[in-house]
């Protein structure tokens, strides 16, 4: 077979074992799923185009980081990802992996670690972009939520709240739809640390009914996530009509 052809034909098989693994994912299969990643990486390991492999590393650490207790396996596919990028000729995918190694770092509570590589993301997206290889794979709204999260976990609650409220605003596009509802959920997780609660309950119903028309399985453990930091006013009427939200978006789900 042909050089050009074979490589193309790996391309193609990446993308679609990274397809299938994040699917299985989100159908609650994870054996599956990491063994879908393992045959991306290994068809997205031809020399001469790393940044592909770094796409698959990326989404394979965001589902290790929601499927796998504690975040050490996905530093270690986030960690991959950067050293595939710094050496690949997508600037946005360099950008999305250091995006990412911020949000690990803050998680792991080491804001200067954190801020290093929300820098390094930022550097990224400054340079000239054109003839990026992966043009559509990352922007600067995408990495406002970053760094929104980069101050919710290791920084400022009151500047995570504005970051986040930013980012929601900017992805309007419909194929944006899942995001937002993810943004606005970490903001509500922000306006609980400001002891904001009524705010904080509010948000989330956008997040309710993207879980429920998507299924998307993120969105639905944000959601878990910031219902559970609201138990202290579990009795209070506004947590009363997020959960009411929630159980009707159950029995519709369950009549289909």
């Amino acid at each position: 077979m042909p050089g050009p052809l074979r490589s193309e034909l790996r391309t193609v098989a990446a993308q679609a074992y990274t397809l299938a693994g994040r699917l299985a994912f989100e159908t609650g299969d994870d054996q599956a799923s990491r063994a879908l990643y393992a045959a991306a990486t290994d068809a997205a390991g031809e020399p001469g185009a790393p940044w592909r492999r770094a796409v698959v590393h990326i989404s394979h650490a965001l589902v290790t980081l929601y499927s796998v207790p504690g975040i050490e396996a996905a530093r270690e596919l986030v960690d991959a990802a950067v050293r595939d990028a710094r050496t690949g000729d997508s600037v946005r995918v360099r950008a999305r992996a250091h995006a990412l190694q911020a949000e690990i770092a803050a998680r792991s509570g080491t804001e200067r670690h954190a801020q290093t590589a929300l820098s390094l993301a930022w550097y990224d997206l400054d340079r000239d972009l054109d003839g990026d290889p992966a043009p559509t794979s990352f922007t600067a709204d995408h990495l406002r939520g970053f760094e929104g999260l980069c101050e919710l976990y290791a920084g400022d609650a009151a500047v995570a709240h504005d970051v986040f409220a930013g980012s929601a605003e900017a992805l309007d596009r419909p194929r944006e739809r899942v995001q937002r509802a993810i943004v606005s959920t970490d903001q509500a997780l922000a306006c609980i640390r400001l002891d904001a609660p009524e705010r904080a309950a509010d948000l989330p119903h956008a997040c309710v009914d993207s879980a429920a028309s998507t299924g998307g399985r993120v969105p639905a453990l944000r959601l878990r996530q910031a219902r559970k930091e609201l138990r202290p006013w579990r009795r209070e009427g506004l947590v009363a009509d997020l959960d009411d939200h929630l159980i009707d978006v159950s029995a519709r789900a369950a009549h289909r």
